[in-house]
């Protein structure tokens, strides 16, 4: 496999990949080989296994409730008082 260094992403192409990346649950590298792919037309190519819940069973695996409880649980560490960092 090669490798490819892309210089001068502009922050709104930036941020739209970011985006991209999060909603399709990628690696940012995935997305854009993922892109790059479909938009020249070789998306048809064995793509590489989803490996994200391999280990799903030894480690579980959270649910929106349950990450709206943890979020929760720390809202009162997250505040930060500068007067404390001065």
């Amino acid at each position: 496999m090669k490798s490819l260094t892309i210089h001068g992403i502009d922050d709104v192409l930036d941020r739209k990949l970011k985006i991209r990346s999060i909603k399709g649950r990628l690696s940012l590298n995935k997305t854009i080989k993922n892109l790059l792919s479909e938009s020249l037309g070789v998306s048809g190519r064995k793509s590489e296994p989803d490996h994200s819940d391999d280990f799903t069973g030894f480690l579980g695996k959270w649910s929106k409730n349950d990450v709206a409880q943890q979020n929760k649980s720390l809202e009162y560490s997250r505040p930060v008082n500068m007067e404390e960092w001065k």
